[in-house]
């Protein structure tokens, strides 16, 4: 292919009215695609396929917006005429997957001339996978980060006009641009974005690296969207940030609030009946939220929190700045405070220098939190973190042997706590149609636990009583009632 054009940081391209130059940019783009569909005879097609957390979804929907706007029909199909690929990189196998993907579609590609491709997302914010991607994957033709994806529209402009590859990443920004298209995967709930970024630089994760220093949104800005949001017929916001609890970090003194005084402030939105948050730092999660989860019904039931070990000397190198009796005293705190949550969490097994002792220790905080569910992960060395330079790395044998041993704790502990709300009746949101029978509908309790009962399409958005009859380990089966 031909050479590369590469715009490197370009952070002075933004101006105070980016929003309105953005939507120039799509107006521009939808005359190259109208000219694509004259040309295909038919409507051109985008794929948005998204790797990783709630944060990259929500940019999905972002670019799900822009793309429906100039034109674009949305499919789940790679042979379409545009695939965009929304990357993680918190794990190795994220990467690999993706890359997995890029040689599937080159198949479609090489039959289709007028085919595009485009990478995204925080993969992108990594310079080995930009030269991989430049050195065997040379049919790719966008490539941009996290910290510019507002450009979307000129981006895709460039693309058009260009037949070579169009490689924009930015190394930081400090910018937020408000008011741009969004297309959202459901029409009664939705995730929405409060904060960017990360401060804590965990010694393992490369997400300060990739998605920048935080960064929060206005509440005014914040709490205008969740108004849209409820006038379009959304019922549950979850607010979504790296570390909701430390909300306001960059904000001007006269917009500065808490993030309870913020959740508060959306839960007071008619029509928003539910609100849920994610992701929360132990060390940041403060008794002014534990009390206002309690005190107001529409905040969920449900707080995620990642422990990532229980051991202090693991902690300390992990850079987590709490303790293992932190822990449990936290989780003893919002237990006691709010009897009917559900506490989740995150833990890594492998981080270099863990012994058996270390586990034996997380093994010992999985048992006394009593999570209802444990995400447990193997620890993925991620280059650029100080976690990657370690030098006592734990062999492949040792780390599955620990894992084993913690998973079945983690089975056996969420497995006891599962089954606490049989025989009563729950507040529900149906969300589906249940996919294995057309004969229920699933929906999902305030403490996040599914839950599927004869129903139908109709009920999908609504939020109904639930008796629940029977715990199937992670779901219940039930029966509507009365509301």
């Amino acid at each position: 292919m031909n050479k590369d054009i590469i715009f490197s940081n370009q952070i002075t391209e933004y101006t105070e009215n980016e929003t309105e130059r953005q939507m120039e940019f799509m107006a521009k783009a939808k005359a190259y695609v109208s000219d694509l569909e004259k040309e295909l005879g038919r409507k051109p097609v985008a794929c948005v396929i998204t790797f990783g957390c709630q944060m990259n979804a929500r940019d999905s929907e972002k670019l799900i917006g822009i793309l429906e706007n100039i034109g674009y029909e949305i499919s789940d199909n790679e042979d379409s005429d545009f695939v965009i690929y929304n990357t993680c990189t918190v794990r190795d196998n994220a990467d690999q997957r993706v890359f997995g993907r890029l040689g599937l579609v080159s198949s479609y590609k090489k039959k289709k001339p007028w085919m595009k491709i485009a990478l995204c997302g925080c993969m992108m914010q990594e310079q080995v996978s930009i030269e991989k991607i430049k050195k065997s994957y040379r049919y790719v033709d966008l490539i941009f980060g996290t910290f510019n994806l507002f450009k979307f529209a000129e981006l895709l402009c460039t693309m058009f006009e260009s037949d070579r590859m169009i490689i924009d990443i930015w190394r930081d920004s400090n910018k937020i641009v408000e008011d741009l298209p969004v297309s959202r995967k459901y029409s009664f709930k939705s995730g929405l974005n409060i904060m960017f970024g990360c401060n804590n630089f965990c010694s393992y994760c490369i997400v300060p690296y990739v998605r920048g220093r935080e960064k929060s949104r206005r509440p005014i800005d914040i709490l205008r969207e969740a108004e849209k949001l409820a006038a379009d017929g959304v019922k549950e916001i979850m607010l979504l940030g790296q570390n909701v609890n430390s909300y306001g970090i960059g904000l001007d003194e006269e917009d500065k609030i808490t993030f309870a005084q913020l959740i508060e402030q959306v839960c007071k939105i008619d029509g928003i009946e539910r609100v849920r948050f994610m992701s929360s730092h132990p060390k940041d999660l403060s008794d002014e939220l534990i009390a206002t989860i309690r005190d107001n019904p529409k905040i969920a039931r449900h707080i995620h929190l990642a422990l990532q070990s229980g051991s202090d000397r693991i902690l300390k190198r992990m850079n987590r700045h709490y303790t293992k009796e932190d822990f449990l005293k936290l989780v003893e705190k919002i237990r006691k405070e709010v009897p009917d949550v559900a506490i989740t969490t995150d833990i890594i097994v492998g981080f270099p220098g863990e012994t058996k002792e270390d586990v034996d220790e997380t093994i010992d905080v999985v048992k006394k939190a009593a999570f209802e569910n444990a995400f447990t992960f193997i620890y993925s060395k991620r280059v650029g973190t100080p976690a990657a330079s370690f030098e006592d790395q734990v062999p492949e044998e040792e780390v599955k042997e620990n894992f084993n041993r913690l998973l079945e704790v983690v089975q056996e502990t969420a497995h006891a706590q599962s089954g606490k709300f049989e025989g009563s009746t729950q507040r529900v949101l149906v969300e589906e149609v249940n996919e294995h029978d057309n004969s229920l509908v699933t929906g999902r309790m305030s403490n996040n636990t599914l839950v599927h009962f004869p129903g139908d399409a109709s009920l999908i958005g609504t939020f109904v009583n639930v008796h629940l009859d029977e715990c199937h380990g992670f779901y219940y089966t039930g029966k509507m009632e009365e509301n």
